[in-house]
């Protein structure tokens, strides 16, 4: 897989954010924010890796959100980080009613980040999408999810109609509606909580 150069510098921000959060967490353990930032740099560089290991990735996500909120549970970022943890769960489950469990999960954080945090538009916004999630899962799963990851793959001699070329453009806007949206939101959220966290302190006051 070709990377662009806008992909490959998030790849290698959030490859070094993850090393970052994975030092600190041996300093500090029970740092909620540090084990968020971890969360969603795992969560984004799950979207670089093949099926296999971005399920893996995933899951590593989940674990070190679930640890930052047994330490603070009340922490709206961590709890909406969570929300897009399992929706990017429920799209890798080809199965509608396995993938269900996970959107239900998915909404109650979502639901929570903004009982916590009523006037944050992101939280609201996800929510709103938490509830068509699993439509347009039943619409990618059955346009062919994998078939889409093949699209770069030389296609052979055209016999296909304008209207499976629209179907196949239909379903590949629908998984990004939901699923692009989501990663770049959390590759949003997460850079600006590193952002912050690397500023360097300002300068002492001057001597007298």
């Amino acid at each position: 897989m070709e990377l662009q150069q806008n992909e490959f510098d998030r790849l290698f921000f959030f490859e070094h954010a993850r090393k970052t959060a994975e030092a600190e967490y041996a300093i500090n353990p029970l740092d909620a924010d540090n084990l968020t930032r971890w969360g969603g740099a795992l969560l984004e560089l799950s979207q670089f890796q093949g099926l296999p290991e971005s399920k893996k990735m995933t899951q590593e996500a989940v674990s070190k959100l679930e640890e930052a909120l047994a330490i603070n549970p009340k922490k709206h970022d961590t709890l909406w980080c969570l929300g897009n943890a399992y929706t990017s769960q429920a799209f890798l489950i080809p199965d509608q009613e396995e993938a269900k469990p996970y959107f239900d999960k998915a909404a109650e954080y979502f639901q929570q980040a903004v009982d916590e945090d009523s006037t944050n538009e992101l939280y609201q916004k996800s929510l709103e999408v938490a509830a068509k999630a699993p439509e347009l899962h039943v619409e990618i799963h059955k346009h062919g999810f994998g078939q889409q990851q093949q699209a770069a793959a030389p296609a052979g001699p055209s016999t296909s109609s304008g209207t499976k070329t629209q179907k196949k453009k239909k379903s590949s806007d629908l998984k990004y509606d939901i699923f692009g949206w989501v990663i770049l939101a959390v590759g949003i959220v997460a850079w600006v909580g590193f952002a912050k966290s690397n500023i360097p302190p300002p300068p002492p006051p001057p001597l007298r």
